[in-house]
């Protein structure tokens, strides 16, 4: 070990032992992001200032959406990952799917399965779209910051070799074959100061000061492109994957997933610019 690195603090992806069952860090982060979002967005909710009346959306509506955001967070994460990075490790072992506590959750894969899921409970309980959106949008952050502490905690998607004096050695186990050992970028933490804390600031100060949701549409482009020029700028920062499709010597499979992020979400302002009063409901 590097004497100049930090150590890596997590020997046992596990957190808590119950005899040959185990909870483990990275399920119990998923699920702090996963409730802290839900009561962030019912507080959006009750606050009639934000929206400049109503909200198109009640707090017990909120509830029942969680169990859809779940669900469309963890099909589509996983999906998302195999399909968008490793699809060859599906097809040799399927199974692997069902295996969460192994890590492997894709963030835009988990947009797609969110996106699905809005879409679904909008249309069956008669809410605006994109207000819908702009909720969940706002809520997003908590389960990024959570997320990318898991990743942490399991030593996935790490950083570059480097020198610089917060440089973490990360241990054999979780490097992957080919990569050497040393003191690395942490870019988990890296993304979870970006997606998670800055992007929360960001999107409060949209919602609370510039009263966004009022124009919707508008939190989810503020989302969207922040979250894609968030994501490029920790990915060059990260060890890449070279078998990966898109991945070249310029560029990652993540900047490319990327670009379309930051241009839907310029076209989600540009248009919620454009608007005013409240999306109708869908028929």
């Amino acid at each position: 070990m590097d004497l100049m690195a930090i150590a890596f603090p997590f020997n046992d992806p596990v957190a808590v032992h119950i005899g040959p069952l185990g909870i483990r860090w990275y399920g119990l982060a998923y699920m702090a992001g996963l409730l802290l979002g839900w009561l962030y967005m019912r507080r959006l909710c009750g606050n009639e200032r934000l929206w400049g009346g109503p909200s198109p959306m009640t707090p017990y509506q909120a509830d029942d959406f969680l169990f859809w955001a779940t669900l469309g967070t963890v099909l589509g994460g996983r999906l998302g990952f195999f399909l968008m990075y490793e699809p060859t490790m599906l097809l040799h072992d399927p199974l692997r799917f069902f295996r969460l506590w192994e890590g492997g959750m894709a963030f835009h894969g988990g947009l797609l399965g969110v996106g699905a899921a809005i879409w679904i409970f909008a249309r069956m309980n008669r809410i605006p779209v994109r207000s819908l959106m702009d909720l969940s949008a706002a809520a997003v952050p908590f389960g990024l910051f959570f997320g990318r502490l898991a990743n942490f905690i399991n030593g996935e998607i790490y950083g570059r070799l480097t020198d610089v004096p917060w440089a973490v050695e990360f241990p054999a186990r979780v490097l992957l074959a080919g990569d050497a050992a040393g003191p690395r970028h942490p870019t988990q933490l890296y993304e979870a100061a970006l997606e998670g804390l800055a992007m929360f600031f960001l999107l409060r100060y949209s919602t609370h000061t510039r009263l966004a949701l009022q124009r919707p549409g508008l939190v989810t482009g503020v989302f969207l492109a922040a979250y894609g020029v968030f994501r490029i700028v920790a990915e060059y920062f990260k060890e890449w994957d070279f078998g990966q499709f898109f991945t070249t010597a310029y560029f990652s499979e993540g900047v490319v997933y990327s670009l379309p992020m930051i241009a839907l979400g310029v076209l989600f302002v540009a248009t919620a610019r454009r608007g005013r009063g409240k999306e109708p409901a869908p028929a």
